[in-house]
Formats: C-alpha cells, structure tokens, sequence
C-alpha cells in the first residue's frame, strides 16, 4: 500500500495528524505528526505530513528528467515580535503616542534608533528587517522640522514628567556632555570648546535632566563653546515652568558649582545640593585633625560648617558637609604618589616636565612643591558637598550620589543609542535628532529599570525570535519560535 495522512479525534477534543506506512496482517506502521487544536493548526500539521511523505523521492515526469525536492512551505512575512511588541508597548506606557499626537513616523524612528542606531536614511532597512512599516525617507525629512519644534520637544518632557515620581517638591539630577562634528569651522551653534571627548573640533552642548533615577525628564542643546555653568540655570527654569513644579532641588557636579548659578537658585526659589571644592584645607577638618593628630577619620565620617557665601549686600547662608571614604583615599593617595614621582624625575632631569602641578617654577629653576603634597594628601579621601537645605548630612550625600544615574543616561546615549548627530548639520536638524534620542533614551532606560538587563542585552536577545506567514497552499498561517523560560520573565516583567 502507498503511505497516507489520516486524521483522528483525541480524548482532548484535538486532532492527531498520522503517516501511515504500511499495514500488514493487522500491524499498522504509522508516524504521528501532531496535534492540531484549531484548523490553523491543523493544516500547517496536514502540510508537514504531505512533505514527510514526499521527502526523498524522486518525480521522474517525460519533461523533467531531474531529481526534484520536496517543495518546502513559503514564508510570506517575518517580524520581530516579541521585540517590536516590547518595544511598542513601553513607548505606550510612557505616554509618547499621545504626546506626539501619535507620530507614527516618529515612533518608527526611535523604534530603529533603539534596534539599531544609523542614519534617519537606513532606519527603513532596519525597520524592513525587523518586520516593521517605514516611511519613505521623503516622508521623514518633511516630519524632521516638526520634531525640533520647542512645542513638540516639550510635549515629549510633559509626558516623561507626569510619569516620573516628583511630587510638588522634586529632585532633579543634571549634567552635561559634548557631541563633536566633523568639520573644521564654527557656525554659531556647533563651535570648539572644552570637549569631554577632548576634541578640537567644533562640538554642541548637550544638557540632561532627569529625576532621582535618571529617567530622562528635558534635554537641550546649546552652543559648543558655551561654559558649563551657564547651562544649567535656562534648562531647569524651562522645565520647572513647563510642567508647573512648585519646588525643585537641583543636584549637580562641582563643574556647576558657580557663585551666580547658586544666587540664581535661590533667587528662583529653589534649593540646591552641589559637589564642593576643596582648594585649601577647611576649618572642620583641620580641627579634627588637631583633635586626632595620630588618628584616622573613621569610614563615612562627617563633619559640617556652616558658611556664609557670597559679597556684603547679599550674603546666603549655607551647609558644607565634608565626608571621608578610606577607598577614595586609597585612589587618591596612589594618584598623588604617581604624580609626585614623576616630579622627582622631572626635577633630576631623568625626564622631559610636562603638565604637573607638584612641579614649582622659581626663577627657571624646578623643585617639587611639598607644601601642596602635604595638602593634599592631608584631604585624600575627603569630599565636600554645598546645599542650602535644612536638613540631614545622610539626605544631602545620599542625593548627591545619585549623579551616577544622570551618567549612566548620557553613557547609554552615547553609546548604545549614539546620539552624536554625524549626519546633521542645521540646528533644526541637531534638535529634531535629538529629541528622537531622547525618546529613544526614555523607554531604554524603562526597559532597564524593569529587567535589570542593558539595553543592548535586551535587543540582542530578543531580536533572532521571529514572528512568521506561513503559506501552507490553503491559507496563511501565523508561527512562531518559541522563547526561552528566561526570556518570558523579562518580558513579563515589561508587560505587567
């Protein structure tokens, strides 16, 4: 007898799909192939027996004296599901289809930003390859204007913030970074200036604001050459009249702290916790150590001064608390005796002097300044922090040390969403590419925060998990691959 599919009811109320091989004196020789619960199901299972059976033979028709193989099932359509679903849904969850009066054209540019980061022109392949729609690049340069917009970009912080825990009274963490580009003059807005990449081309100013967990709330860009100090004041007064935040306390690097910044503050009414210099020894420390002249600060010690800062006519009252770490003093005191012993051989003529502070020029003659190796080594392991706040030593260094949230947020950007804007040129075209990034940045650092994975962990594990047509000869049928136990928590842990 030649092989054939049958079909058979089970207890469950589902179909077995069987090859039956041969029968011989009642033994029946048969294969089962699955069990079908719906007629999707059954016909994929009918399609795979059909090609069981046909598997290995050989069609000898008159026309076609060749060896022919099976006909394998067509795929009409792949799509990266469970990443695109992901995706789209912590794009929802922040609000920003609402905030962009739902873009379409906008979301498949962050969605590409995330999957891949490259140009706004090859975001259609990476969408293509991920099975989702693209807009001509026709279509996204006509949008482009729209997403520099201060309205559209404010509408993208408005939805961020009401998400975010701030309360009537918010922490807010802010830093800044530098893009370069490659060019060699200035234009206004892209001009050389202190480069954190230490660059000397022309470069733009990048503000970041985010609250107490370094989801991103406002960004902004400003010229290249422009100081730090003088970005942090226009970035948070936006933000705050924006969203209509009756309290704000600003939590900034020591590269912030600056005398008309802090007035500036105030004057606002806000409050403000800032990294302290620490130029000459202070009173408190130099106390304690008159008080304990053989001993060493215990771990996390405190001690505070109060200071009044500023000229006679406006004077502000303020905390400095100093703290001390024994592994920060570790790392500085191998750092000084580093630079300490290339000063003694630069000083002996074994090597050229370079740029080292611990090097005294007196009259063309070189010495080693042990006044300030004492000094600072006398402060290794101390660290100052500024606030205006009435409140505890604890709050103060606990808040400031949530800066490494707003870093980790431009680290993220820079790199795994590489925010640098190599094919932009215009500042509308700078802004409109940033606030993709920064939507882009908002739902990776959703994504992180729910699964504890980074956001490049997270693409490159669900991306080959792919979504497929299947046309069986009948009809088109959905099949997928399935997911590892692993991979279904952290999705769970998105979709909850």
């Amino acid at each position: 007898m030649s092989p054939y599919v049958r079909k058979v009811p089970t207890a469950s109320k589902a179909t077995a799909v069987q090859v039956v091989w041969s029968k011989r004196r009642g033994r029946v020789e048969m294969e089962h192939i699955g069990s079908a619960h719906s007629q999707a199901e059954l016909e994929v299972l009918l399609a795979v027996a059909a090609q069981r059976i046909t598997e290995g033979q050989d069609e000898l028709p008159l026309d076609v004296p060749v060896k022919q193989q099976p006909t394998a099932l067509e795929i009409t359509a792949t799509r990266m599901g469970r990443l695109l679903d992901a995706l789209g849904h912590v794009y929802r969850q922040l609000g920003l289809d609402f905030a962009t009066g739902n873009d379409g054209v906008f979301e498949q540019l962050v969605t590409a930003r995330i999957i891949e980061p490259t140009s706004k022109k090859d975001a259609a392949r990476v969408l293509k390859e991920a099975g989702m729609p693209a807009s001509s690049y026709a279509t996204v340069k006509r949008r482009l204007p729209g997403y520099a917009t201060f309205e559209f970009r404010n509408a993208l912080s408005g939805a961020l913030a009401a998400r975010a825990p701030l309360g009537a009274s918010a922490l807010v963490l802010y830093d800044v970074t530098t893009l370069w580009f490659e060019t060699d003059t200035g234009d206004g807005f892209r001009e050389p200036g202190f480069s954190k990449e230490r660059r000397l081309e022309p470069q733009i100013t990048v503000g970041l604001l985010t609250d107490a967990l370094g989801a991103p709330l406002m960004v902004e860009a400003f010229e290249g050459n422009r100081a730090e100090t003088r970005t942090m004041i226009p970035i948070v007064r936006g933000f705050v009249e924006a969203h209509g935040i009756a309290d704000v306390t600003v939590v900034a690097d020591a590269g912030m702290l600056s005398e008309a910044n802090l007035k500036d503050i105030e004057d606002a009414g806000w409050s403000f916790i800032v990294g302290g210099k620490l130029p000459e020894i202070p009173d408190p420390i130099r106390q304690w150590m008159l008080d304990n002249p053989d001993g060493e600060p215990g771990e996390g010690q405190v001690v505070s001064q109060r200071l009044t800062m500023g000229t006679k006519a406006d004077t502000r009252p303020r905390t400095t608390y100093y703290q001390y770490r024994s592994e920060r003093a570790k790392r500085t005191l191998h750092g000084i005796a580093a630079q300490v012993q290339k000063a003694e051989k630069a000083v002996r003529g074994q090597i050229p002097v370079k740029r080292n502070r611990f090097i005294t020029l007196t009259g063309g003659k070189k010495s080693v300044n042990r006044d300030l190796e004492a000094k600072t080594r006398a402060l290794a392991g101390w660290k100052s922090y500024v606030t205006n706040l009435e409140t505890s030593p604890e709050y103060v260094i606990n808040a400031y040390h949530q800066l490494w949230h707003v870093e980790h947020s431009f680290r993220m950007s820079k790199h795994d969403l590489k925010a640098r804007p190599v094919y932009s040129r215009t500042r509308e075209s700078i802004d409109a590419h940033l606030a993709i990034v920064f939507a882009a940045l908002a739902v990776s650092h959703w994504i992180e925060t729910q699964t504890g994975w980074s956001i490049k962990r997270f693409v490159r594990a669900l991306r080959p998990y792919q979504q497929v047509i299947v046309n069986t000869g009948t009809q088109k049928v959905a099949a997928e691959q399935p997911v590892p136990d692993e991979i279904r928590d952290v999705l769970a842990k998105i979709h909850q």
